[in-house]
């Protein structure tokens, strides 16, 4: 039989409720023919609810502990859809991940799945099981150990295991119907798109975009999954939602797919620093060691031997960071002074259509002039560009945007 992966999210299991109305939809895909390995969330709240009782209990955590805590909240999960699924007379049975076995590293908290035996749930659907029910966002490590894959990983479970098993599709239940143009809230011209690149849809999640986990779009760009995003709220047909795909299977798309921000971003800079060779690989090496996720980097040109370094990173790594640099000032760095804006966002255009299309970046720039917004720091790549500006301007900045691409108009 074909298989199809299908992944519930926390807000589509939140309560008895949902769950019945998710199995619903398993039992629709079951009777088309189709073999299901159903990926599940915890319950919406519940996996802060355990870490947050982990740090009230233990702030330095033992993180292997921290793993066999927060990942209970999926077996709850996975084992109320499989009863869900037996009352509906659909033969099913929940599957925690050291039973699969979902193979991982040990890396506590931020696991990366490296192998998923397919030998014993294809022998239970072989014995007449349709539904196989999965705890997501956790294996087991060499050690023989629980791990959680980190936030967001439970999209990761459900492409990792649509790759192993040659899934059809796999498609991702969550609160919207979908991927689009930009955040509707923000938007009210904001688009729904039928077709996503897997090239964009990255881009647009690694900027800031919530619906899809990066790594899980990372895996599904290199083993080829299909990905659908769709509402578990609302009728479905087999056009809903969006489906994420390769570049060659969307016929025409516009140059800008879309319009992303991150709002709790900071920026940095090292005034004054000896510019000499190494100099960036001191700063940066030693944010890496502190754990600080840097993103925009702009070195200015040196004048007699000093140059200032600037760079992005999220608001909550601020400390952290300025910790780490003044730990290198007088010893392995020499700068003047650290500055540092906490109110300012980043917002990005993406769209594969960039590559064969000159102009974009002068057009957003002369859109963010028009409005009056001041443009701090600048990055592209092939399919993006990325600036930041003063927070207050950023819903400003989205909108402007949106309507100068004309991103409410289908290609």
């Amino acid at each position: 039989m074909p298989t199809l992966v299908m992944k519930f999210g926390g807000t589509s299991v939140a309560n008895l409720d949902r769950i019945r109305r998710a199995a619903k939809r398993v039992g629709v895909e079951v009777a088309k023919g189709y073999d299901v390995i159903v990926i599940v969330s915890a319950m919406s709240g519940k996996t802060n609810e355990l870490v947050g009782w982990v740090n009230e209990t233990s702030p330095l955590f033992d993180a292997r502990e921290y793993d066999a805590v927060v990942s209970s909240g999926e077996n709850v999960t996975a084992g109320l859809m499989a009863l869900t699924l037996q009352e509906m007379d659909i033969p099913a049975r929940s599957w925690q991940g050291w039973q699969v076995p979902v193979k991982t590293t040990s890396a506590h908290g931020q696991a990366r799945i490296e192998e998923i035996p397919t030998d014993n749930i294809n022998a239970k659907f072989g014995e007449g099981m349709k539904v196989a029910v999965v705890a997501g966002f956790q294996g087991i490590s060499p050690e023989g150990r629980i791990t959680t894959l980190g936030r967001g990983g439970s999209d990761t479970t459900a492409v990792a295991f649509a790759a192993a098993f040659d899934a059809e599709r796999c498609d991702i239940y969550t609160d919207v119907d979908g991927i689009y143009t930009t955040d509707p809230r923000i938007c009210t011209k904001a688009r729904k798109l039928d077709k996503i690149a897997f090239e964009e849809m990255l881009e647009l999640a690694s900027l800031g975009a919530k619906v899809l986990q990066t790594r899980s779009v990372e895996m599904a760009m290199r083993y080829k999954v299909k990905l659908r995003v769709l509402s578990s709220f609302e009728e479905q047909s087999d056009e809903a939602g969006t489906l994420v795909c390769d570049e060659d299977e969307i016929m025409e798309s516009n140059v800008v797919a879309g319009v992303a921000y991150s709002r709790d971003e900071a920026q940095m800079t090292l005034l004054s620093v000896a510019d000499r060779p190494g100099i960036a690989a001191t700063i940066f090496g030693k944010l890496s060691d502190a754990g600080v996720n840097v993103d925009m980097i702009v070195q200015d040109i040196s004048e007699e031997g000093r140059t200032n370094m600037t760079f992005s990173l999220p608001n909550d790594q601020v400390a952290r960071a300025e910790m780490a640099m003044n730990e290198l000032k007088g010893k392995e760095l020499n700068y003047d002074h650290l500055q540092v804006e906490a109110d300012v966002a980043k917002v990005s255009v993406v769209g594969i259509g960039m590559r064969s299309q000159s102009g974009v970046a002068a057009k957003m720039f002369k859109v963010l002039s028009d409005e009056g917004v001041n443009i701090k720091v600048i990055t592209t790549s092939e399919i993006k560009i990325s600036v930041l500006v003063d927070r207050k301007y950023m819903e400003l900045a989205v909108q402007a945007l949106h309507d100068a691409f004309e991103l409410d108009k289908a290609a």
